[in-house]
């Protein structure tokens, strides 16, 4: 009977638990060595420059702004009022009446001031008639000279008589003295009116006049026919153009500010006097250095660019900023026309870094993946 010589269980056991524990340690040498063999070094290269979009800083014309808040007035404006005391008689227009110069608006004209004048009239023609008859006598020398005078001055009192009696009946027409846009009436026939009582409101509305003001430092920049840009809350997509037209003799001494005013062609009315208006006051064009603003760089005080150099390699330039504008920034020191700085990417990048613009990164980035799969 032959006899069979098995291996202990527990030597079998320990044998698998250490091969086991010999292929995790080479598995891990591996994944360390990045998977490649023993002897074949690690050396690392110079680091990949960073995809960024970079712009030259520009020397560009900029028109600097001042804004402020201005009211709006009519070119030409009045209440319309009553003379006298008297009842009217009549009413000629209606609220919101576009009406030209000279338009009759409203008759107060009674009985008594009309029979008035035409007796006034009458007595004009009558001492003028007596007065050419004497002359005609006279020049004959049928009577003296001395009684033509007494004619002379009953016809010339005859005439202020009737003057002033024409004068009195004309402050009971009441007439529209230039031409524009009447408001809402204030009256009705049979209305006892006295001297000063509201009739209406009449503003010529074809031009506006813009009254702003703006803080005495700018005093020194601004000149009679330079251009102005105005909005309004009621056509925020509509720019008004106009022109300054009259600058203030006083500066306020509590408020420091001097007061402008801008004249606003409104053809279609679609201003109204009263309304407020914002402003910007557009002084003369000058040259400056410009970027965009998404390329200036803001720490507490410290404003700074990226700028690249002819080797594609950047470098932090303190920089010194001056006016702004919608997206862009005027640059005072620090930068000149022609410098390279960076506009998107900044935030990957470090003084010293090598970049390379992000429409040219594109094509290297493939051609690499060719010859890595070649």
């Amino acid at each position: 009977m032959r006899s069979k010589q098995r291996m202990p269980l527990a030597e079998s056991s320990a044998g698998r638990v250490l091969a086991l524990a010999m292929l995790i340690l080479s598995a891990g040498l591996a994944a360390c060595s990045g998977g490649k063999p023993a002897g074949t070094g690690n050396a690392a290269g110079p680091p990949a420059p960073t995809s960024v979009i970079t712009t030259l800083a520009a020397n560009t014309a900029w028109v600097d702004q001042i804004e402020a808040l201005g009211t709006a007035k009519a070119k030409e404006s009045v209440t319309i009022t009553a003379k006298v005391t008297e009842t009217v008689a009549r009413v000629n227009f209606s609220d919101g009446d576009l009406v030209s110069e000279g338009r009759l608006l409203v008759d107060l004209s009674g009985r008594a001031e009309v029979a008035g004048l035409e007796e006034a009239q009458a007595n004009y023609t009558e001492a003028l008639q007596q007065y050419r008859r004497q002359v005609e006598l006279v020049e004959a020398g049928t009577i003296a000279r001395s009684q033509l005078d007494s004619l002379v001055a009953t016809r010339d009192a005859a005439k202020a008589r009737m003057d002033a009696t024409r004068a009195r009946l004309a402050d009971r027409v009441i007439v529209a003295p230039f031409a524009g846009l009447l408001g809402f009436r204030q009256v009705s026939p049979g209305t006892l009116v006295t001297p000063g009582t509201a009739i209406a409101t009449l503003d010529d509305v074809s031009l506006i006049k813009l009254d702003f003001s703006i803080p005495e430092r700018f005093l020194a920049a601004v000149a009679i026919g330079q251009s102005i840009r105005a909005r309004s809350a009621a056509w925020p997509d509509v720019h008004f153009e106009g022109t300054l037209t009259t600058i203030g003799s006083r500066v306020d001494p509590v408020t420091r500010a001097v007061t402008l005013r801008a004249e606003l062609p409104n053809e279609e009315a679609q201003l109204r006097p009263g309304m407020l208006l914002t402003v910007e006051l557009l002084l003369p064009a000058r040259q400056t250095v410009v970027i965009p603003e998404l390329a200036l760089m803001q720490v507490g005080s410290q404003q700074s660019v990226f700028r690249v150099d002819a080797e594609s390699v950047v470098s932090q330039v303190q920089v010194k900023s001056g006016a702004r504008r919608r997206g862009e920034v005027e640059i005072v020191e620090g930068l000149v026309a022609g410098d390279r700085i960076v506009v998107e990417g900044i935030v990957k990048l470090r003084p010293g870094a090598r970049v390379v613009e992000a429409n040219q990164a594109a094509p290297e980035q493939a051609e690499s993946g060719t010859e890595a799969a070649h």
